[in-house]
């Protein structure tokens, strides 16, 4: 029996979750990055058709697995080499032929995609109409953006797709300044001045936002609307880090004022903060620094934990 899922896994700047009712659109996002999966020399898996025929086919007789039931070699020793079975895995995951069933402590647990999708509607929009959908729901969702960034919100449509889209839609058109007071010709949703004027009024408040929030994902975007630089650096090597494995953003009304890094501490029951970097011009006075022991405070109590007391002279 298919379980009713709300959300399903695949990839748009990065492993997302994608609410369900957007599968429909997602057809033509299967065929382009299962293609683009089973050209790239990153996913060439070495198996041959039948090997991969008879991963799929253990799936389909026991079940969701993961990687760590298949057994094979790597043919590299360097660091990120993938095995040839995981591989093969992915590119069936990227083509929509398997379906991230669970995760367990991060792991991905492979499912035949028919187990784990709805079955496609029978009005189900043809290529060109998802792609002119998928556009509608990025500016909806963003409000203001110009044609990179609306290409860039699913990574699913072509510029050329875009600039089609464009020329056919009832948007309208504004200039938006940058942190740096250049102004660029951007798009906004049809309704966009009732949405400004609904906006409720910024306050001090400091929020820790989380690396991939949908807000920030969009790196080039960050920089040019709030002048706010920002690398996630979990993949870099240690040695080349300039702030640390996973730090957080600090955004305080409109714009970001820091980063940190905390660390749970579950056998102690504590969040410890472990690194802090202020912006440059941004001055961390009593006001503010209890603004964001406030706020380290629930964020300690989303894990189950209680924030140790902060003070940014300890860094």
């Amino acid at each position: 029996m298919l379980r009713q899922r709300a959300l399903f896994e695949h990839f748009t700047h990065d492993a997302s979750l994608i609410p369900m009712e957007i599968y429909p659109l997602w057809q033509r996002q299967f065929r382009r990055l299962g293609a683009r999966a089973a050209r790239a020399a990153w996913y060439q898996s070495g198996m041959g058709m039948t090997e991969i025929a008879a991963l799929r086919a253990r799936i389909g007789a026991e079940g969701p697995l993961s990687t760590h039931a298949f057994h094979s070699t790597a043919d590299s020793r360097e660091m990120w080499a993938r095995k040839p079975h995981k591989k093969a895995l992915e590119q069936m995951w990227y083509a929509g032929e398997l379906a991230t069933a669970e995760r367990r402590n991060f792991v991905k647990y492979y499912d035949l995609g028919t187990r784990v999708f709805p079955p496609q509607p029978a009005d189900a929009s043809d290529e060109d109409a998802a792609g002119r959908a998928l556009c509608d729901l990025a500016i909806n969702h963003m409000g203001i953006a110009n044609t990179g960034e609306i290409r860039r919100f699913w990574d699913a449509v072509a510029v050329p797709d875009v600039k089609a889209w464009l020329r056919d839609s009832n948007l309208v058109a504004v200039r938006v300044e940058g942190a740096d007071g250049r102004w660029q010709d951007s798009w906004a949703a049809p309704d966009i001045e009732s949405r400004l004027a609904a906006v409720p009024p910024m306050t001090s408040q400091i929020r820790i936002i989380n690396p991939f929030d949908p807000a920030i994902r969009d790196r080039t975007r960050l920089k040019r609307i709030f002048g706010f630089a920002y690398t996630n650096e979990m993949f870099v090597p240690a040695a080349q880090r300039r702030w640390c494995y996973y730090v957080y953003p600090l955004l305080e009304g409109d714009r970001f004022v820091g980063r940190i890094e905390a660390k749970g501490d579950r056998q102690a029951g504590i969040l410890q903060v472990t690194g802090f970097w202020p912006e440059a011009g941004v001055r961390w006075g009593q006001g503010r620094i209890a603004r964001l022991q406030v706020e380290l405070g629930r964020f300690a109590r989303l894990a189950g934990l209680h924030a140790n007391s902060f003070a940014p002279q300890d860094f």
